[in-house]
């Protein structure tokens, strides 16, 4: 029999008449992380998904759609015709197969019919296939609650799919569905967690790093690029931008009095982040300021750095604590990585008393010694970019249509 892997929606389920491009995107996106194996068919259908690989991938393809938003649940599933017989044979040399790698102890049979006029009922079928089972491993016993191990039968109009246990996957919306967002990406901890944050509401981030040369070194952008990388796992593939900010940053430290430092700054990458949207065609800005951690990430400070776009400027942890962040750094395993000893713009040039309570009015004025609309010009004619994919990876040069 062929190996299959069976895919449940969650969320993607009540999206009514928009269900079928959420399946469709959640193909692709399925499609592009198994890219690299071989003999991968993703087949579509309205109440679930199959994905046909070679034996040999199963576990490989079991680990990756872990990691997929989209998917609720999933589990090596077999199409068999509508023979009872068959069913049951196919069923015993399935779980004898599980029993080899684990202790299963207690199991049970579920099942559920799409064909109500198939000639046995739910019931039947449970009661049936868990004797038969009984009979073939006398070991084992039924147990209704929480058994180690669950037969699950469906019935559907022309065949019969077995599986066991389900896996539960990630949830959340299939990566691509919500647009693209800016994400500006620091290389600390708090923003590739925003950024995974954004991407299970469907998000597709284009990653923004400032790079300020030589106040920062290649390490901070090698990093910031291997965050970028970490998060293609969850959506196959990111556009990453290294902005340059050395010229911006200069001449912030030398017309800005210090307390207002921080605020000019983000002002000023805001802007940036703000005419990258528009270049890449996205309709959001991600960050990961969370309320009350730093100076710039106070609500005061919020309203005056925000106050230079309308565009909507997320914040996914935004009311997190310092642990939660980590918690869930580390369980996307960007924590690591985040505190590596490498600065970024931000830290390089921060002030030892930067104001919590900047006034936009104050703000207006210093930027008023600067050329802001020639700094942010230039910072954006002169970004690089490049896509970084999680299983293919790209190193030929990518032209900006390659990348929307």
């Amino acid at each position: 029999m062929e190996t299959k892997i069976m895919i449940r929606y969650g969320e993607l389920s009540v999206k009514g008449k928009n269900k079928k491009k959420f399946i469709h995107l959640l193909a692709e996106n399925i499609r592009q992380v198994l890219a690299d194996l071989s003999d991968i068919k993703v087949s579509e259908y309205f109440d679930f998904m199959f994905v046909k690989v070679d034996k040999k991938d199963e576990e490989e393809v079991l680990k990756r759609l872990q990691h997929v938003f989209g998917i609720q649940s999933y589990s090596p599933a077999y199409e068999l015709e509508r023979d009872f017989e068959q069913l049951k044979q196919v069923a015993k040399e399935v779980v004898a197969e599980r029993m080899a790698k684990d202790p299963i102890q207690t199991f049970k049979v579920a099942t559920s019919r799409s064909d109500h006029h198939y000639e046995m009922d739910t019931n039947d079928i449970n009661r049936e296939l868990g004797a038969y089972l009984l009979e073939e491993f006398p070991n084992l016993k039924v147990q209704v609650k929480n058994p180690d191990l669950t037969v699950r039968v469906k019935v559907r109009f022309d065949d019969f799919v077995l599986s066991l246990d389900w896996i539960k996957g990630i949830g959340g919306l299939p990566v691509g569905s919500s647009s693209r967002g800016i994400l500006m990406l620091s290389g600390g901890i708090d923003s590739p967690v925003a950024g995974y944050l954004a991407m299970k509401r469907g998000v597709r981030p284009v990653a923004i790093h400032f790079a300020s040369p030589p106040y920062t070194s290649p390490q901070a952008l090698d990093k910031a690029k291997a965050l970028a990388g970490k998060l293609t796992k969850f959506g196959s593939w990111i556009t990453f931008v290294e902005v340059p900010f050395t010229e911006i940053q200069e001449e912030i430290k030398e017309k800005v009095p210090s307390e207002y430092l921080m605020t000019i700054t983000r002002r000023m990458m805001l802007r940036v982040a703000d005419r990258l949207r528009e270049k890449f065609h996205a309709h959001c800005i991600i960050n990961g300021e969370s309320l009350g951690q730093v100076a710039s990430q106070t609500p005061e400070s919020m309203f005056a750095i925000n106050a230079v776009t309308s565009t909507p400027v997320l914040r996914p942890v935004v009311t997190m604590d310092k642990l939660e962040i980590i918690a869930l750094a580390e369980q996307i395993d960007t924590f690591e990585l985040s505190i590596e000893p490498y600065e970024d713009c931000c830290t390089v040039f921060a002030p030892p008393s930067p104001s919590t309570r900047p006034k936009i009015e104050r703000c207006l004025a210093y930027e008023e010694r600067m050329d802001v609309e020639g700094l942010v010009e230039r910072a954006v004619e002169n970004i690089c970019y490049e896509k970084i994919d999680h299983v293919l990876p790209q190193k030929e040069e990518k032209t900006y249509q390659d990348l929307l």
